[in-house]
């Protein structure tokens, strides 16, 4: 297992090794789409080449029929879009034309395709002769075969890329990215195992992905699922659909602004995920004063924090649970009318869990961050009844630290986080309040901290191990042990006088 693990982390740092070539003539924003389209292409020429295999040993099979890969949810290839056909020209200097032209065809013939591949190779300030080696190295890698299919190579390679691209280009990258421990902690707390499934702001859909690999690690089919999405941003859009095709994830998946054009009005999900981008200000929300979505309050237009926790509880289904993550200020802020929305939300019960996260855990941001969880029936649906109850979690001191930069939560935290609120609704396992980690809090008690949810105000401060050293002792030891310190410094200081003297320099 290990040896599979580090065979893969080689091939992903090989592959962004190479692409990282094409850095030299444009920011990390230009040739991602440049990248990831060639590995998406790759992927389904890997398809397609295997049913053609197959399918020249069938006796009645059309090789060259469309519908005959249609039918396998295969998408075709045109001759001249072949992974192979492409390889064969990659040292000529027309190569990023032929490139473009392999993108349109089959954009051509495949509908749900249209308008989402990139085809921008052919521009000038992209290496023909770089672009050239990439597919080459791209060309020594099955990624669309049944074996590779199955193992998720081209998946894990796409989420490597995603995640390299996002720290590339800092602020803008956590923009279509949310790091796989946040989404992967979110969906084990949901557990989205049947219903309807909604991101109203999904980037590049890393939510409904992980919600993929849950059902299938739990032993779920995928038709028990179904997928809804907005993103605003249209080549982010594009990712997003890139990023389900590869995984043959069929989802709803709109272009659009969640406030200004909700795409999915009448939707009331079973789960909703959601990363939205924290403080926005510039979100028209002088636009929507009477929208029906405010029912707890007309969110400042300076922030769009609560604009989003209300779009998201108005999409929620009768049973539904939703979890997201938002600013830290989303617990405390009083300011223009947000203290008081709080303060509804959590009066009408729908306030089911929050967590505070680590510092660091993001690419685009240093704000702190922390995760809310609603839920719409609290009282008597699968679990035990809820109401008048919120967990409070403080996680802001665990994980690793991947880098100076990033910090990641590990398995075991995320284990440890999502065991605990499983326990506390129901589930199974003994729910206990724990010093410093969590703290099931009344209504009454949030009352009187002023509708504040900062989870350090109800978990306390973690107890401290008693090493059996009475105070006494201990400040005897570190009295000496700070005497020690002053003589050698004294000592030190005579020594580099007498060193200055040597060479001629004297200290009054």
């Amino acid at each position: 297992m290990a040896e599979t693990k580090n065979s893969d982390s080689e091939l992903e740092k090989k592959l962004w090794k190479a692409a990282d070539k094409l850095r030299s003539n444009m920011d990390a924003a230009e040739y991602k789409h440049v990248v990831l389209g060639l590995i998406f292409l790759k992927y389904i020429s890997d398809s397609f080449q295997e049913k053609h295999e197959e399918l020249i040993h069938e006796e009645y099979a059309e090789v060259e029929d469309k519908d005959e890969y249609l039918r396998y949810n295969i998408f075709w290839v045109p001759e001249n879009a072949r992974w192979n056909f492409l390889q064969k020209y990659a040292k000529q200097p027309d190569i990023g034309k032929l490139v473009d032209n392999a993108m349109e065809l089959i954009e051509k013939d495949n509908l749900s395709l249209k308008g989402i591949l990139p085809k921008n190779y052919a521009r000038p300030e992209l290496d023909k002769r770089v672009l050239g080696e990439l597919i080459d190295l791209i060309g020594t890698i099955g990624l669309g075969d049944s074996e590779n299919k199955e193992k998720d190579i081209l998946g894990k390679v796409y989420e490597y890329f995603l995640g390299q691209f996002a720290d590339a280009e800092g602020k803008k990258g956590g923009e279509f990215y949310t790091p796989r421990c946040i989404v992967k902690l979110l969906v084990e707390m949901i557990e989205p195992y049947e219903g309807r499934v909604y991101d109203p702001c999904c980037g590049s859909s890393g939510m409904f992905v992980q919600s993929e690999e849950f059902i299938r690690s739990h032993g779920g089919k995928l038709s028990t699922i179904s997928i809804y999405g907005q993103e605003s941003n249209p080549t982010t859009w594009k990712l997003s659909k890139m990023n389900l095709s590869i995984r043959g994830i069929e989802g709803n998946i709109q272009l659009g602004d969640s406030f200004l054009d909700d795409k999915h009005k009448d939707l009331k999900a079973d789960f909703i995920l959601a990363n939205p981008p924290f403080n926005v200000s510039d979100w028209y929300g002088e636009l929507l004063r009477e929208d029906v979505r405010w029912r707890f309050g007309v969110p400042p237009v300076g922030n769009a924090n609560f604009a989003w926790i209300q779009h998201m509880i108005h999409h929620l289904a009768p049973h539904g649970i939703a979890g997201f993550v938002l600013a830290n200020g989303s617990l405390s802020s009083n300011t223009s009318n947000e203290g008081e929305i709080r303060k509804n939300i959590i009066e009408a019960d729908l306030v089911d869990c929050i967590i505070a996260l680590p510092s660091k855990l993001f690419f685009n941001t240093m704000i702190s961050a922390c995760l809310w969880f609603v839920s719409r029936d609290r009282e008597n649906h699968k679990f035990r009844n809820r109401q008048g109850e919120i967990l409070f979690m403080d996680a802001s001191k665990m994980g690793i630290m991947k880098d100076r930069r990033h910090r990641e939560l590990i398995e075991e935290d995320i284990k440890k986080i999502s065991n605990t609120y499983h326990a506390w609704r129901g589930e199974g396992g003994e729910y206990k309040d724990v010093e410093g980690f969590c703290k099931a809090a009344t209504l009454d008690e949030v009352r009187k901290q002023n509708y504040i949810l900062t989870p350090g105000r109800y978990v306390g401060i973690p107890e401290e191990e008693d090493d059996g050293v009475s105070f006494e002792e201990k400040m005897e030891k570190l009295t000496h042990e700070l005497a020690e310190q002053m003589e050698e410094a004294k000592r030190l200081d005579e020594e580099i006088k007498k060193n200055l003297s040597s060479i001629g320099w004297r200290i009054p």
